[in-house]
């Protein structure tokens, strides 16, 4: 039995998922941050390139199971915009990062994305596709949606995530 929980933050691009991640790292020193993007390219997981929406495809089994050992071992905060390939036996908590309209075009724009990719991505945030995938992959009480829209909100809600890892670390702690 881990002792440590699994978290995974997860949300359409330009929600905030690495701003997150990263603060409650700080806040959570005894779990480690595990950055998807970073594991893929560490592992060598990239198969091929969409040209169309300037991404990587990812052999998404080849990533569950190297990383299966790390989730097994409890203790990883989970940043990537897929959260529906982890194993649900593995995973204590889902973070649905959300962003209003307005704002997650202001950040995607910035960002340079191509036509199509921006397009994919602001779709995918009206259409609630992640958190839709997040929902019918795990427990309703292991999902929540927290909205990223201004500064404050990304403190806010690593002190929510912080002190709900807390109380599962004292409720799994082992006798």
């Amino acid at each position: 039995m881990r002792i440590l929980p699994n978290i995974i933050i997860t949300g359409t691009p330009g929600t905030g998922k690495s701003r997150h991640s990263e603060l409650l790292a700080k806040k959570l020193p005894e779990l480690k941050l595990v950055s998807i993007n970073d594991f893929i390219k560490q592992h060598k997981l990239e198969d091929e390139y969409d040209e169309e929406r300037q991404s990587m495809m990812v052999d998404e089994d080849k990533l569950v199971d190297l990383i299966m050992p790390d989730l097994e071992a409890g203790g990883r905060i989970i940043d990537w915009h897929v959260c529906d390939i982890f194993p649900e036996s593995q995973i204590d908590l889902v973070v649905v990062l959300r962003t209003n309209t307005t704002r997650l075009y202001d950040r995607l724009k910035a960002r340079g994305y191509s036509d199509k990719k921006f397009d994919d991505n602001m779709d995918a945030e009206i259409m609630q596709v992640i958190l839709t995938d997040a929902r019918e992959s795990y427990e309703p009480e292991v999902v929540i949606e927290l909205f990223s829209n201004v500064e404050s909100d990304i403190e806010q809600n690593c002190d929510r995530i912080a002190s709900w890892a807390k109380q599962w670390i004292i409720d799994n702690k082992e006798e």
